[in-house]
């Protein structure tokens, strides 16, 4: 891809935000178990960060998608996982659709305030039952004159335990699995709406990430995101972005624990000499920084043909699968080589180990990516075959 100074200017802009907004507080946040969503989003916000792929008219900057990335990639400057994932739903995984599909009214009433930092979003797809399987969902809305009724619940939700509004799926007929889905806009604070509890995670841990029940919660079939039983289709197509999204995010949280860690084993002493200074420490860093540089040519390339109208299902398939494998590989080896400096609980690498392990699940698990990819290829068994 060919960056043009407005890319650059991006850049530099995510970077003055994350060294003076967010790395100053990632410890206290990680601590609390959650940071201030409003108040960090109406910065972002206010600094025109939120929407650069969106519609001008919604307060966006009516940029393409390889802004996006940059917003992405930018992120990983983040000392820890918790805000670049809580952002990338804000930017690229709860709002896409709303922005391509969603009415004029829908767009000034939601997305305007998602935009400017007002409304935090979240996305609720995944449930107890049904993770990567989307197609098995078990939330309903069922139509009673001009309101959608909504029964069921959602897991796995992140910016759930502060979020204005959720970018809903949810079966609204009875015909096939692929067909009977729609795309809700619903407000947090609507009656029947319940939160049972925020998730005690792994990793991730500055990231509020909640159940939700819906209990006959009413909102208008208004608040439906484009043609109702079109939301599967509209789901796959923010999956695309969520998926480019992780892969561009992966980039510069890699390096950055890579260059850590060359300062690390430069200072290090180990047998009268800086642990850097061994073949195998230098070279095995050598090859991580190749297949990060690896990486970054297949997410570019993928992001180039998605700018050109393309259907990059496999592409995108494939950069989530090798984003989040060797977020695993780069943390891991580097934890190595700190020692028990990078075992202890508050290390840059430790952190990044245990936030970096959900690249592999969240989103889409390696083997649905591997599904997709297979299934692309052709070379998927036939059912009779089974």
């Amino acid at each position: 891809m060919k960056f043009t100074p407005e890319h650059e200017a991006l850049r530099q802009t995510w970077k003055t935000l994350i060294d003076r907004e967010i790395n100053p507080h990632v410890d206290e946040w990680e601590k609390d178990g959650q940071f201030p969503a409003h108040e960090l989003f109406k910065k972002m916000g206010d600094a025109g960060l939120l929407g650069v792929d969106k519609p001008i008219e919604f307060g966006g900057s009516g940029l393409d998608f390889s802004y996006a990335m940059i917003c992405s990639e930018s992120l990983g400057l983040v000392n820890g996982g918790s805000i670049p994932m809580a952002t990338g739903v804000q930017i690229s995984m709860a709002t896409p659709a709303l922005a391509r599909y969603g009415s004029d009214e829908l767009r000034r009433e939601f997305l305007a305030p998602s935009i400017s930092g007002d409304y935090v979003a979240c996305l609720g797809v995944s449930e107890t039952g049904a993770g990567s399987d989307v197609a098995s969902i078990k939330t309903t809305a069922r139509r009673v004159g001009g309101d959608w009724v909504i029964n069921g619940g959602k897991m796995w939700t992140t910016n759930g335990a502060q979020a204005d509004w959720m970018c809903l799926l949810a079966n609204t007929g009875d015909g096939q699995a692929h067909k009977n889905k729609s795309l809700i806009v619903v407000p947090m604070k609507a009656p029947g709406i319940s939160i049972v509890k925020k998730l005690n995670k792994l990793g991730m841990r500055a990231s509020d990430t909640v159940q939700t029940f819906f209990d006959e919660v009413k909102v208008p079939v208004r608040y439906t995101i484009g043609q109702p039983g079109q939301g599967f289709i509209y789901q796959m197509q923010q999956f695309q972005e969520e998926r480019l999204w992780a892969g561009a995010g992966t980039l510069m949280g890699c390096e950055r624990i890579i260059n850590a860690t060359i300062d690390y084993t430069r200072e290090r002493q180990v047998f009268g000499k800086p642990l850097l200074d061994n073949q195998v420490v230098h070279f095995r860093l050598a090859e991580l920084k190749s297949e990060v540089e690896a990486l970054r040519s297949l997410v570019y390339r993928a992001c180039e043909e998605y700018l050109a109208g393309k259907d990059v299902a496999m592409l995108a398939s494939m950069a989530k699968l090798k984003a989040g494998r060797l977020r695993r590989e780069v943390n891991d080896a580097c934890l190595q080589y700190w020692g028990g400096a990078g075992y202890l609980w508050d290390s840059p690498v430790a952190r990044a180990y245990r936030d970096g392990r959900l690249g592999s699940i969240g989103g889409g698990a390696d083997e649905v990516m591997l599904q997709i990819i297979a299934k692309l290829m052709g070379n998927m068994p036939r059912l009779g075959n089974r």
